[in-house]
């Protein structure tokens, strides 16, 4: 077999290989092209774009130089910050009580008798004394009343004379009390007699417990206070020496006063309602024949604040009860109760029950009634006469 032929295939095919292997360097441009671009100084600064990112190695038999690659500019991304945020907190709001002023601690720890008695003129004129129809702020209301002066320069002892209820449209200001005011007169006490709220023509406004009653009472007893003695209407009056005399809701009124004011000196009670307040709307629902009492609906724990029976004990003073066993309307064992409950609390009580007499007293049971009052009030307000 001849090889030669194949030997020189061979050897041809050798040197064009080997020719076209000196004819193929990597291009200049091509070199170039492979190493990333270096920036400095003020270029560097200037650039917006953070610096490119390594590219992977080359692959084997490629440039050992890395190739440059475009790297994304990223983009802002808005990141979610926490904030504190103030939460509301849930306060607790008292509840307003709703007989706030009711209470006897009220009536005890507020102030009476802002303004002055005003005299809108003269009504009678008697050997032993003068009336006179007066006028007094109570609480923002005008409340008017009369008042007798006894004869003399005084200052004369006062009594503060307050009415039993009677229906508004058939009251007047000389009511059937007028008498046992006359009789204080003639004894030598000022007697100021008050045409309670509504009850024409005082002021009308709401008075639950009979509490605006009192409050007008006090502020009465107030008025005395400040004035008495001084030039004006209460000029002849003593200051100091003041009792209160009531008859059925006056006598009601006058013992809420007593227990929250000390400084009333001697007090008359003549057929009077009860200390308690539960036991005279059960009586008033029976006067009305049965219907709604709004008062009885109040829960026994704040009648007990309202009511003075609950504050017998700061009674100081002296008390003298009047009550007829005939009465039709008051129901005489509440006074009997009543003088029963201040003896054993060592109060200052006397108790006169009468006989063959109607709830407001006549004939001479009556002048009984007056001189045993007036007796009273001397022994407790004329101290330095009568011993």
């Amino acid at each position: 077999m001849n090889h030669r032929p194949m030997a020189l295939v061979t050897l041809c095919l050798l040197l064009f290989i080997a020719g076209c292997a000196r004819v193929s360097p990597a291009s200049p441009a091509a070199a170039r092209a492979t190493v990333p671009p270096t920036r400095e100084g003020a270029g560097a600064r200037a650039s917006a774009e953070p610096p490119a990112a390594s590219s992977p190695s080359p692959a084997a038999g490629d440039t050992d130089t890395p190739a440059l690659t475009g790297t994304p500019v990223p983009t802002a991304t808005a990141t979610a910050t926490a904030t504190a945020t103030r939460t509301a907190t849930a306060t607790a709001t008292p509840t307003p009580d709703p007989y706030t002023g009711l209470t006897i601690d009220d009536l005890t720890a507020r102030p009476y008798g802002q303004g002055e008695i005003t005299v809108i003129q003269e009504l009678a004129a008697e050997a032993a004394f003068r009336r006179y129809l007066i006028t007094y702020p109570s609480d923002g209301l005008t409340i008017h009343g009369f008042m007798n002066v006894p004869a003399g320069e005084g200052p004369f002892p006062v009594v503060v004379v307050l009415h039993g209820y009677i229906p508004p449209e058939q009251y007047s200001t000389l009511a059937y009390t007028t008498r046992y005011a006359d009789a204080l007169a003639r004894a030598g006490y000022v007697a100021l007699h008050p045409n309670l709220r509504n009850f024409p023509p005082s002021d009308e406004a709401l008075d639950r417990f009979r509490v605006g009653g009192a409050i007008d009472a006090l502020n009465l007893v107030g008025l005395v206070r400040r004035h008495g003695g001084q030039p004006g209407p209460l000029k002849q009056a003593d200051a100091e020496r003041i009792g209160m005399w009531g008859h059925s809701m006056g006598g009601g009124i006058t013992i809420r006063a007593i227990t929250v004011d000390a400084g009333i000196k001697a007090a008359v009670l003549y057929g009077s309602m009860n200390a308690d307040e539960r036991t005279n709307y059960e009586q008033r629902r029976v006067w009305s024949g049965g219907s709604h009492i709004e008062e009885l609906a109040v829960p026994d724990a704040d009648l007990a604040r309202i009511s003075p029976a609950t504050y017998l004990d700061r009674i100081v003073a002296p008390v003298s009860i009047h009550h007829s066993e005939d009465d039709g309307t008051v129901p005489v064992e509440w006074s009997e109760e009543l003088c029963a409950r201040l003896e054993e609390l060592g109060k200052e009580v006397e108790c006169f029950f009468y006989s063959g007499v109607p709830h407001t007293f006549n004939g001479p049971l009556d002048r009984t009634f007056m001189e045993r009052y007036v007796a009273f009030f001397d022994r407790h307000l004329k101290p330095a006469e009568t011993s």
